[in-house]
């Protein structure tokens, strides 16, 4: 199975604020903004030439992402691979006594089927495997 790097998701509590750095300071293109209700947060998409920088804010005060922050603070949330099947993969993890945060996968507006693996089976990393829809 091969895996590329997707995202580095960054928690802020202010994608303004946040934008002020990566965006206007740092040059870092924008390449679009968008409101993931389910997971209750604000998105920022920065590419990179390989991957993205994911800024990620709460919307309110009881959704998982405010919760971590409130308790850990601003900073990187989590890193996120692509992988070719997910299913395979979650399998693969759970094989090897791997707890994940998802029973199935999840899919978001565009189509990406996703899921997290439980920071304590992974040293204290958040991980994010993300299987891309099959183009054609």
């Amino acid at each position: 199975m091969t895996f590329r790097l997707n995202h580095l998701a960054v928690v802020v509590e202010d994608i303004s604020q946040a934008l002020a750095f990566w965006r206007d300071a740092l040059g870092l293109p924008l390449s679009k903004r968008e409101h993931n209700a389910e997971e209750e947060v604000e998105i920022a998409f920065l590419p990179l030439e390989s991957g993205e920088i994911e800024l990620i804010a709460p919307t309110n005060s009881e959704s998982g992402v405010a919760k971590y922050l409130a308790k850990r603070g601003a900073g990187l949330h989590h890193i996120c691979l692509e992988v070719p099947d997910i299913a395979a993969a979650m399998q693969r993890l759970r094989d090897h006594g791997i707890e994940l945060i998802n029973d199935a996968p999840k899919v978001n507006a565009d189509g990406v089927r996703y899921c997290f693996v439980h920071p304590k089976s992974a040293l204290g990393v958040l991980v994010e495997l993300y299987e891309l829809p099959r183009s054609g």
